[in-house]
């Protein structure tokens, strides 16, 4: 029930004591603001990095190969190991039944590309049609390549939007031809890629063209593997690690490599990126929760020492209280409210200035790994709770020993 006296005490004791007030507010104010400044700036990071992952699909296995650093079977160290076809072929005879989605290609990372008057430096690689799923690209005009591209050996290329604004400016670029190191291509698509302009500037061929066109023979430069769907993280963690040692062993194996020469074949699975990101994502929540609710606490040991002053100054009042038959809880009461009061005022004020600060201040932040920071309504109101159960434990204590002040002691009070 509203009792309009006991607000007017409450205001009134804070009017005799407005800079010890304020400077208290303060301390808890700030706890409230930290608190919210440190979960938006986790959020940030959590959305920076999150935005790194989207410029491949979910669950990629990648191998590529190196130079070998040590001897086996007679083989001398130093050796440097191609990737072939049939490497990519004994893979999927393996593993067919676990994979969504599979590719290889054979990449050049500097071509001449051309039509008319303009021409560029480019990114070109031969691909398999699941590639444009693995490397997570949009078609905006035409379509990618496809199975009978390569069957055919069409020279056929799909090229970023990047190239189709450097060499076509306004103009279509569908079904018109370009020239990739003096060799003659029909552009069949144009696509996008969330990672942004640096993926956008390559083309992508048939596979089997490219290493026909430009020399290659069977030579591979990567492999790529998307496992079927599983129903938890956990079991795709699982099944992804198997993959990837089983997959390791094989390549390997075929190869005449060391099973523990890493430098030759290398496996990347992005899973377990994925767990150690969101694990470094969750420490990074929890310190920062650890580091706000210190702060938090501090608050309250002010609002608390406060509020024993408080009693310690009206030692008197409670005593005639008592006297004239007010019971121990409604001595609690009235301390516990006070105490609240000032918390959650000056912890409103905190959490308002800081989603403010949030609001206006984190859009203009511009980093790779730092975007849009911000806290969501279950975090608002989770510290909301808090600032009432920070002011209740405040209040508690100097409220329980004013309820325990015997009234002919507090009398004698001087």
């Amino acid at each position: 029930m509203f009792n309009l006296e006991r607000w007017q005490e409450i205001f009134e004791a804070i009017a005799k004591n407005k800079l010890r007030t304020f400077l208290t507010g303060i301390s808890v104010a700030s706890g409230i603001f930290i608190l919210v400044i440190l979960l938006g700036v986790g959020k940030g990071l959590q959305n920076g990095i999150a935005k790194q992952f989207e410029r491949d699909a979910d669950g990629i296995i990648e191998v590529w190969s190196g130079t070998t650093t040590k001897e086996y079977k007679g083989m001398n160290p130093g050796r440097q190991i191609q990737f072939r076809n049939s490497d990519y072929d004994i893979s999927i005879q393996k593993f067919d039944n676990q994979l969504d989605k599979k590719a290889s290609t054979y990449n050049f990372w500097d071509g001449l590309i051309s039509h008319g008057k303009e021409s560029g430096n480019y990114q070109y690689r031969g691909v398999y049609p699941d590639y444009g799923v693995i490397e997570n690209v949009t078609i905006i005009e035409g379509r990618f390549i496809n199975a009978n591209d390569l069957k055919n050996t069409e020279k056929v290329a799909v090229i970023g939007l990047k190239i189709k604004q450097d060499i076509f400016k306004d103009k279509e670029a569908l079904g018109e031809e370009i020239t990739i190191n003096n060799i003659n291509f029909k552009v069949i698509g144009v696509f996008t890629d969330p990672a942004g302009e640096r993926e956008e500037t390559r083309a992508y061929l048939p596979i089997t063209t490219t290493q026909q066109a430009y020399g290659g023979g069977d030579k591979i430069s990567n492999l790529f593997y998307i496992l079927n769907k599983k129903a938890t993280y956990e079991e795709a963690l699982a099944a992804s690690t198997k993959f990837s040692t089983e997959l390791n062993q094989l390549l390997k194996s075929k190869n005449i490599v060391a099973p523990d020469d890493d430098s030759a074949i290398s496996v990347h699975n992005s899973i377990q990126d994925a767990k150690q990101f969101y694990d470094l994502n969750l420490y990074i929540r929890l310190f920062f929760w650890w580091v706000g609710i210190c702060t938090i606490i501090a608050g309250v040991v002010g609002v608390s020492n406060i509020m024993l002053i408080i009693v310690k100054e009206r030692t008197k009042e409670i005593g005639i209280r008592k006297a004239l038959g007010a019971s121990p809880l409604s001595i609690i009461g009235m301390i516990l409210q006070e105490s609240i009061f000032i918390t959650s005022i000056s912890g409103f004020v905190g959490l308002l200035m800081s989603l403010l600060l949030l609001e206006f201040v984190g859009p203009q932040v511009k980093s790779d790994y730092f975007l849009n920071p911000s806290v969501d309504f279950g975090v608002a109101l989770t510290t909301l709770v808090l600032l009432v159960l920070a002011g209740a434990i405040a209040g508690f204590f100097p409220a329980y020993r004013a309820a325990k002040i015997k009234p002919i002691v507090a009398l004698k009070d001087e």
